[in-house]
């Protein structure tokens, strides 16, 4: 892991079982998370404005991407990622007590909305090779292939939206 040598890294040398454990364990608790909150694919999930509601959020995220819409791991990191990012902003600079979380696809896009009840909006920053934060619009800006925002009446809906290739199942005979 880049800038982390030197630093013990739990699994990094582990078995395969070590690897699938971990794995079957970020299931669990991703179908837990879509038990619990339903599936922002359904209708917008609400979630408390902490900061360990991000990881709520990436499970979701993850969940949906890999397991609902088929989609590449790739596909799956990067709108992770940048949910992360939409989340972090959501919590840290908004004072909302919750916000929302909805995920669309329509044929050859993804999109992930972050909604939040204030009107306060983000601000994309010059980015500097050692800054060690800032970098969150930064990233969705190079992740994505669109994002943006639309004042609500309300508050505000930060957005992505992610190119996929659609996966065609081979003719049958």
């Amino acid at each position: 892991m880049a800038g982390l040598e030197g630093v013990e890294q739990p699994w990094q040398h582990g078995s395969a079982v070590a690897t699938r454990w971990a794995g079957a364990t970020e299931d669990e608790q991703a179908l837990k998370a879509l038990e619990l909150y339903g599936s922002p694919t359904d209708d917008e999930v609400r979630l408390p404005s902490r900061p360990e509601s991000a990881a709520v959020a990436r499970r979701l995220t993850h969940c949906v991407v890999v397991r609902q819409w088929d989609l590449s791991a790739q596909t799956a990191e990067h709108a992770v990622l940048l949910v992360s990012e939409l989340v972090g902003n959501a919590v840290r600079h908004t004072g909302a007590r919750v916000f929302g979380l909805r995920m669309l696809r329509r044929r050859g896009w993804i999109r992930v909305e972050v909604r939040d009840p204030s009107r306060g909006l983000p601000c994309l920053l010059p980015v500097q090779p050692m800054d060690v934060s800032g970098r969150g619009l930064f990233l969705v800006d190079k992740l994505s292939d669109r994002w943006g925002v639309d004042l609500l009446p309300r508050g505000k809906t930060t957005w992505f939206e992610m190119r996929i290739a659609e996966r065609h199942s081979a003719p049958s005979s």
